[in-house]
């Protein structure tokens, strides 16, 4: 882990680890995978404009985000099946993101327990996000659970009325949690290491919703309500005591709309690529919906985040904080727990080193004029 340079090098590193399809399920997106090409190629289009001599002796990276401070602008975002990458699964990463003073979020389809998060991770900033199910008794459930293990934070999923097409998971045939099937027994051959792990711990199955996972576009389909409108946000914040966002904003209109009814903040996200392709690019949405609701409430960025000096640019164009995912999974996959941590040291390092060379005194000097994004 310490040899690995940034997050390509843990990439590289989880794709020799996991079997090929458990790889592909993180790496991989909806259809052609543009939306998520286009995330992480927007990031490529940033042109810094650094100020010089300047006292950068002390540039802090910490943030408040929903009146709590953290020590840098990143959230360790909600994945589901986590168990799937490595056994240490959730609470490994509840415990890294513990250890760099960052919240981390559970999964409505994760694979740990909230309670046992919180077990994991006590003196952390634990949140949960919620995806609404057919069944609003399961779903106050969840909520409940949550509450219960002391998480004060929920981000509601909103981009998931039906499930995307994730086109390298149907080639690979991928079940969850995976089999030994012709297909896989030669992934088995070449990654001996993740199937004994994986063999040896305890069984995938859902701890939120209850259950063995499988089919996971039926399942998504199945239990996921395709109903739900800005409506049952009433409900849903009457349920719950804590902050509320909202995950999946990809218009300006649609985070006018939130923004009019009151969440606590908005994360502009594409679901990461996984659900419609061809869908706006995040970073280049973000300065517009900062523009109409950025004084009324929180904007979050959410997709292609590879680095800290990602992470300055986003902030720079007005989000709070970034989720990462991909990036983090990517450690996961790679070492467990250690790898998660080594995601976090680079991008804490990345980002310090990115608001020193801008000539900036922390993340709270970073504004649009030290960004542009180029044509």
């Amino acid at each position: 882990m310490a040899d690995a340079a940034d997050i390509a090098d843990l990439r590289l590193l989880a794709r020799r680890r996991a079997p090929r399809m458990v790889f592909d399920y993180v790496d991989g997106a909806a259809e052609g995978e543009q939306s998520m090409a286009r995330a992480v190629a927007a990031f490529e289009r940033v042109e810094f404009r650094p100020r010089v001599l300047r006292d950068v002796a002390e540039a802090p990276t910490a943030v408040e985000v929903l009146g709590r401070r953290i020590a840098m602008p990143v959230v360790l975002g909600p994945t589901g099946f986590t168990r799937m990458m490595h056994r240490a699964g959730e609470p490994a990463v509840a415990r890294a993101a513990e250890r760099a003073g960052v919240p981390y979020v559970l999964s409505t389809m994760g694979t740990t327990a909230a309670s046992d998060v919180a077990a994991a991770a006590p003196g952390g900033w634990n949140w949960f996000q919620l995806y609404v199910v057919r069944d609003r008794a399961r779903s106050l459930e969840m909520l409940a659970r949550a509450t219960d293990a002391g998480m004060d934070v929920l981000v509601v999923t909103v981009d998931v009325p039906t499930a995307g097409a994730r086109l390298r998971d149907v080639r690979h045939g991928l079940t969850i949690p995976p089999a030994l099937r012709w297909r896989s027994v030669l992934q088995a051959a070449r990654h001996p290491a993740w199937w004994f792990d994986f063999l040896t711990s305890e069984p995938l199955r859902f701890a939120t919703v209850d259950g063995a996972p499988g089919d996971l576009a039926g399942i998504t389909n199945m239990m996921f309500d395709p109903s739900v409108t800005i409506a049952d946000l009433e409900w849903i914040r009457s349920a719950w005591q804590g902050r509320l966002l909202v995950k999946g904003v990809q218009r300006v209109d649609d985070a006018k709309d939130l923004a009019a009814v009151g969440v606590d903040g908005l994360v502009v996200s594409n679901h990461g690529g996984r659900q419609l392709d061809r869908t706006p690019t995040p970073l280049e949405l973000l300065p517009h919906v900062v523009d109409a609701v950025g004084d009324r409430t929180e904007v979050f960025l959410d997709g292609g985040v590879r680095s800290g000096a990602d992470v300055a640019a986003a902030v720079a164009l007005g989000a709070r904080a970034c989720f990462v995912g991909r990036a983090y999974l990517y450690g996961l996959m790679a070492g467990g727990e250690p790898g998660v941590r080594r995601v976090l040291d680079l991008l804490h390092a990345e980002l310090a080193r990115t608001l020193r060379l801008l000539g900036v005194d922390g993340v709270s000097g970073l504004g649009p004029d030290a960004v542009h994004l180029r044509r």
